[in-house]
């Protein structure tokens, strides 16, 4: 699903993607989306959680090696443990 959003760009910038745009055949959009998957795949250090669920069960440690697993993925210093 697509949203809509607004940015503020300087001038020049704002040109040299118009520029490029219309030289590639892309649309503006497509250009900024680009640059940003890049930039977000070079930068964001927020590692993706395998898998997180959320339900109910008989076993009652199931929350707490679940808060345990997710920290150690998120890379995060474990919590204390459960008595």
């Amino acid at each position: 699903m697509q949203k809509r959003t607004t940015i503020l760009m300087d001038a020049d910038l704002l040109e040299r993607l118009d520029r490029y745009a219309a030289r590639s055949g892309w649309t503006k959009t497509a250009v900024i989306a680009a640059a940003v998957e890049g930039y977000l795949g070079a930068n964001d250090t927020t590692p993706d959680l395998p898998f997180l669920a959320v339900g109910r069960s008989d076993h009652g440690r199931l929350s707490l090696d679940g808060r345990q697993i997710a920290r150690r993925e998120a890379g995060q210093r474990p919590g204390p443990e459960p008595q």
